[in-house]
């Protein structure tokens, strides 16, 4: 005999408790994505705020979804909102692109000219090293910049220099001779 809405179904339990358990888990995971990306970036007063938010959210989603054991979807949202949280997360982080990275890039020598000159020019900090590559003299640039920069200079870099080879990678801190002398003369 098929489920009587009156009698035996619970909306209650089959879904505004597992659709606030799923919600909770979304805000709690993707607390948790910004909470390690502030973490690694070295901003304790907001990783430990964030932490302690995202524990709070966590313990009513757990106890929610412990005190409604006897319905599948209780488990079902639990996992779903976790999954939905870390993609939410990372959406997120990617838009705040919080952070500094470092680009290094390699071209063939005689191409790099006008690439640093143009990055120079943008007020970028750019070091270039003459080196040796497989098919001969090439150039290293680093070029440090806010990680929001990132797909500007990546066009830049396309422009100017379509054949280069570039890699990026997170740096926590960088310090420049230039600030610390700025510092020294106040």
């Amino acid at each position: 005999m098929p489920l009587l809405l009156s009698e035996q179904f619970s909306y209650m339990e089959w879904v505004v408790i597992p659709a606030l358990i799923f919600i909770a888990r979304i805000f709690d995971v993707s607390i948790s994505t910004l909470r390690i990306m502030y973490t690694i970036n070295e901003r304790q007063m907001l990783a430990s705020l964030l932490g302690f938010v995202e524990v709070l959210i966590w313990l009513v989603a757990v106890s929610q979804a412990l005190k409604h054991l006897s319905t599948p979807a209780a488990y079902v949202a639990f996992a779903g909102g976790f999954a939905t949280g870390t993609y939410v997360g990372m959406v997120i982080e990617k838009r705040l692109a919080a952070g500094i990275v470092l680009i290094r890039i390699i071209t063939v020598k005689k191409d790099s000219d006008a690439l640093v000159a143009h990055l120079r020019n943008c007020g970028y900090w750019v070091t270039v090293l003459d080196a040796i590559g497989n098919e001969g003299h090439v150039n290293v640039v680093f070029l440090p910049a806010r990680r929001k920069e990132l797909p500007a200079l990546v066009e830049i870099v396309q422009k100017y220099n379509p054949n280069a080879l570039y890699t990026i990678e997170n740096l926590r801190f960088v310090s420049s001779l230039r600030s610390q002398l700025s510092q020294m003369q106040r």
